[in-house]
């Protein structure tokens, strides 16, 4: 029975699919580990493969390629150095033909001694928001303890902890420490509720608990890390950076009370602004970086969004791979030039300057036999959105480099954004956030540099583009608020409808107007088709659009009668 026991917490950041990459990645921090002494590494949730896999996990290839890998690294502990603890898929039926659907178990592995000693399958599938594992994994029954060079750790994968029945089962036969590996994506507020759990999850057992938590973008997802250990007395000997890879060796040793973890590294928590910031810039830098491409390109008008955006692409990846066009029209007025060049000038990056009136003309001209005696409306508009669309692709063609779109979630919601116009891009960062928010970070990053930021220090957006009434300037003297509620109550009423899920009568009951609620919850509902074909964007809210809130395009339902 073994008194003392170095832990390493490896907080990695894998890409999903490049099975090699991960094996070296865990090697890597193995090798790390045991030059500061450890005995066991402890990784991420699925961290052979990436996380989530989706329906890739179902494919018998990838499986036999992760199986191999983990093969591979569990024959590197019979050196005699750390043992490992690392997230995979299993295969109950080697021989089982597709479809596997329930047939895929994701799974921890322990390693040592040149081989897998023992595995325990994920008993708690989530299956809401993001997650679909019960489409692809099957259940695992309630897990036992595992026994580790004289130690018999509790482990769990992920949603495990979220309910009490698995630690519970751990605890009744005989489990001494809880060890939890996670795939457990950023939200805001997200890092306190994972806390509350394991609190009570200690609580409930009296037993100490480490948690690990992947680190990194994946398409939409952007895991945060910030893993950390409890002790049995609730307090928090280790705390882990938040959007880092970091490697932590925790030393725990066996009292009359049982194990405690020694005091070792507390990087206290950011604000949920510079939280919400952060994940903004892994999230952009994983998917261009993940996805190998060069640089960025988006249009820069002179207004919040682009401003905002083009400063997360340049802390994200460096002024160096950010590109940006202003885009005029006959409407753009001479104070959107100028703030467009300072914002470009104060970032560092490069400014093209493209005139769509040229293409404006020649669209008139080429509509003009089917559309002459129609008067001017939003069709006029959404031609200036479309070309500069068109513009910026024939660029991002050209250069290779991906288009950002600017669009943020106030504005999608209620579809006050021009399909194949403004919405065109590859990528969004600005998805998953509501106006009031978008000026909250501008002020807030004109006045912090975030850890990890590229970007220059110092204020990176004109203090007009943050004070100027925001407009679309697609005709004379437009404002956003000609079309739109304030964005005040535009978004209390978006977050009451999209992450409440509330009825018209409670968010009017809050002070708003009924018939301004009942016409906000039509135009998020008949923008649905729209965001169907929106890019992918950084996911921080409780329920972003996409695979997180799900509604039919064709929707009759307006609520009782």
């Amino acid at each position: 029975m073994a008194d003392a026991l170095k832990i390493a917490l490896a907080q990695c950041n894998p890409t999903m699919g490049d099975i090699a990459g991960n094996l070296a990645l865990l090697r890597k921090a193995r090798a790390e580990a045991a030059a500061a002494g450890a005995d066991l590494v402890v990784a991420s949730e699925m961290v052979i493969t990436g996380y989530p896999t989706e329906d890739l996990v179902l494919k018998p290839m990838f499986l036999d390629a992760a199986l191999g890998a983990i093969e591979a690294l569990a024959a590197d502990t019979a050196d005699g150095g750390p043992g490992m603890i690392i997230g995979g898929p299993w295969r109950q039926d080697p021989e089982a033909k597709p479809p596997l659907f329930g047939k895929v178990f994701n799974t921890a592995y322990v390693l040592d001694g040149g081989k897998v000693t023992t595995h325990r399958t994920k008993h708690q599938l989530p299956n809401y928001g993001v997650f679909d594992e019960k489409r692809v994994f099957g259940a695992g029954p309630l897990p036992g303890p595992v026994n580790f060079r004289g130690v018999r750790l509790g482990v769990m994968v992920c949603e495990d902890m979220w309910y009490p029945d698995v630690s519970e089962c751990l605890e009744e036969s005989g489990a001494e420490i809880l060890v939890v590996i996670n795939g457990s994506p950023f939200e805001m507020d997200k890092i306190e509720e994972r806390m509350q759990l394991a609190v009570q999850r200690v609580t409930e057992t009296g037993l100490p608990l480490i948690y690990v938590n992947q680190v990194g973008g994946q398409d939409e997802l952007v895991f945060d890390g910030a893993s950390f250990a409890l002790n049995a007395d609730h307090s928090l000997p280790v705390q882990l950076p938040a959007f880092e890879q970091a490697l932590d060796v925790v030393e725990w040793r066996r009292g009359d009370g049982g194990w405690a973890a020694a005091p070792g590294r507390q990087v206290a928590p950011d604000s949920e602004l510079e939280l919400a910031y952060r994940a903004l810039i892994l999230g952009l830098r994983d998917y261009v970086n993940k996805n190998r491409f060069p640089g960025v390109i988006l249009g820069l008008s002179g207004g919040i969004d682009s401003a905002l955006t083009a400063a997360v692409a340049v802390d994200a990846l460096g002024p160096e791979r950010v590109h940006s066009v202003m885009m005029p029209s006959p409407y753009t007025s001479q104070e959107s030039l100028d703030d467009a060049a300072e914002a470009a000038q104060l970032m560092g990056i490069e400014i093209d300057r493209v005139s769509i009136e040229p293409a404006m003309k020649a669209f008139d001209a080429m509509l003009q036999p089917i559309l002459n005696g129609y008067a001017a409306d939003t069709t006029e508009e959404n031609i200036q959105a479309r070309s500069r669309g068109l513009t910026l692709m024939a660029i991002s063609n050209k250069l290779g480099y991906m288009v950002l779109s600017t669009g943020n979630k106030s504005e999608v919601s209620v579809g006050y954004a021009t399909l194949y116009g403004d919405m065109v891009g590859g990528f969004n960062p600005m998805k998953d956030l509501y106006k009031t928010m978008v000026f909250e970070l501008a002020r807030w990053r004109n006045q912090a540099l975030p850890p990890g930021a590229l970007g220059p220090a110092g204020r990176v957006i004109p203090e007009r583009i943050i004070t100027k009434p925001p407009s679309a300037e697609l005709k004379p003297d437009q404002k956003d608020e000609d079309s739109l509620p304030p964005y005040p109550v535009l978004d209390d009423i978006l977050r009451g409808l999209i992450e409440g899920e509330e009825s018209v009568d409670v968010i009017a009951a809050r002070g708003h107007d009924r018939e301004l609620v009942n016409r906000v919850w039509h135009m998020l509902e008949l923008a649905e088709y729209k965001r169907r074909q929106a890019c992918p964007g950084v996911k921080i809210t409780r329920r972003a659009f996409g695979k997180d809130r799900r509604y039919p395009i064709t929707n009759a339902f307006r609520g009782p009668a």
